[in-house]
């Protein structure tokens, strides 16, 4: 029992008399995590959490991370996240595993399969710099479901780019905003739109932005209402909440 509607059509054949109790019994007792000796790869985060395991690749061996989704992909997981994962690492666990890469992201989806497309979530960046961390959120998103729009290059150095899609971004249900620099995007976002806004500092900028401190710091001390803020250059994170914001309130319509 891998997901929540596996389980609850699980309980509806007991119900309807059509598997015995000692049946379900059994396949629930299935162990929700298999170890593999250097992970223990969880079976039931969709259970709990509705969205499966994803794996982190920074620091594990290309023969891990394809033997985490090969065990996920037997169990069948589709569209498994693999996050910062470097091309050449990549191109090895595609030897194993099918793997749809985004270089531009660091990010593989092992299986890929049928995606939804939910709502809306628009991805918004100060710069072009800003990119590569926008489209982890993108695809992050996107991975879990979820409609994306991109409003790319959009910052407060020339805000008429930005005003020029406020039909776009006041129909979002969410909004991603990713800045360097100073950060000073995800303020304006934040009152210019009626969803919840994450902010999402990036390393770009110069000296003195040390390494996106600066815009971290900006982005805590936004006097816009509504804005989270997520860790720098943390695009992944940025996409998995969105996604929980995007289709909570589907769940309301």
């Amino acid at each position: 029992m891998d997901n929540k509607h596996d389980i609850l059509q699980l309980l509806r054949s007991v119900a309807e008399g059509a598997t015995a109790p000692e049946d379900a019994l059994l396949q629930l007792k299935e162990a929700p995590f298999e170890d593999l000796g250097y992970a223990k790869v969880d079976f039931h985060r969709s259970v709990r959490q509705g969205a499966a395991e994803v794996i982190y690749g920074a620091g594990k061996t290309p023969e891990q991370i394809a033997g985490i989704a090969q065990t996920m992909g037997e169990r069948g997981c589709r569209n498994i996240l693999v996050t910062r994962i470097g091309p050449e690492e990549a191109e090895a666990v595609a030897r194993s595993v099918p793997l749809e890469y985004h270089a531009d992201a660091r990010l593989g989806l092992a299986f890929p399969g049928e995606q939804k497309r939910l709502g809306s979530i628009v991805v918004a960046t100060g710069g072009t710099s800003d990119i590569p961390v926008a489209e982890e959120a993108a695809l992050t998103a996107e991975a879990m479901g979820n409609r994306v729009t991109r409003l790319y290059d959009v910052g407060v150095a020339g805000l008429h780019r930005l005003l020029s899609n406020l039909d776009t971004l006041m129909a979002a249900r969410c909004v991603i905003a990713v800045a360097g620099m100073e950060g000073a995007l995800a303020s304006v976002v934040g009152g210019l739109v009626d969803c919840p806004v994450i902010a999402v500092p990036t390393s770009v900028g110069y000296g003195a932005s040390f390494g996106g401190l600066s815009a971290l710091l900006s982005m805590l001390n936004s006097c816009a209402s509504g804005c989270s803020v997520v860790n720098i250059d943390n695009g992944f994170g940025a996409g998995y909440l969105a996604s929980r914001i995007n289709q909570m309130e589907g769940l309301k319509e």
